[in-house]
């Protein structure tokens, strides 16, 4: 039986719209081209900063993040809040709590994000992000991180993430059951493909989560 559900963060929680557009913004291109050369690389199994490359081969990613937290340290930046929650999340985890699931939180974050998740007080007995802990997806060491907080057998986690690299295939590997989210370029593409038949569910949104868990349990 699946007794803890554990979320990703980036496109599974939070909706990482505004963050890309500020940074088109920031960078001078607009938000089309960027997130264009985002889709672009997710469909290439690239990383997202090679889409910054694409669009601006001058650019020296660090030093402008840097650069931008010292012309903007009390703004956002590249980070979110609770304005960027998907609409679904409160109350798809208050339900799976409602119904005696352990819920956690746990993504590759850096540790402001756990400041933002924790201010947010949603419905989760704990957040963890791969910063405070040390270890990053899909590092093995991460998901044997998730088991020891959630104090469970892998068998009885059920791992939630929009991607097949990060998410679903070693959180399978590591003996969890997995569920791929639909949500955000890499969860539309990676649903495609065959590989996403590893997963135990595949689902459009958060509110579709307790009824498959029903039928897998």
């Amino acid at each position: 039986m699946i007794k803890a559900v554990v979320f990703d963060v980036g496109e599974t929680l939070i909706s990482e719209d505004r963050i890309w557009a500020r940074w088109a913004r920031r960078i001078g291109v607009s938000p089309f081209v960027l997130m264009g050369a985002l889709g672009g690389m997710a469909a290439l199994d690239r990383p997202h900063s090679d889409a910054f490359r694409l669009v601006r081969p001058d650019l020296d990613l660090d030093a402008e993040e840097a650069a931008w937290e010292r012309d903007d340290p009390g703004g956002l930046r590249n980070h979110f809040d609770a304005d960027d929650l998907y609409p679904d999340v409160r109350e798809a985890l208050a339900a799976l709590r409602a119904e005696g699931r352990q819920v956690i939180i746990a993504g590759n974050q850096p540790r402001r994000a756990y400041d933002a998740l924790v201010a947010m007080d949603l419905p989760a007995d704990s957040v963890h992000t791969s910063d405070g802990w040390g270890v990053a997806k899909p590092d093995p060491g991460f998901f044997a991180k998730v088991a020891s907080v959630a104090g469970r057998e892998p068998g009885e986690i059920l791992y939630v993430g929009d991607r097949l690299d990060n998410d679903v295939l070693p959180a399978a590997a590591a003996g969890m059951r997995t569920a791929l989210l639909r949500r955000g370029p890499w969860g539309y593409l990676h649903a495609e493909r065959p590989q996403a038949r590893a997963a135990d569910m595949v689902v459009d949104d958060l509110h579709a989560l307790l009824p498959a868990l029903r039928r897998l349990t």
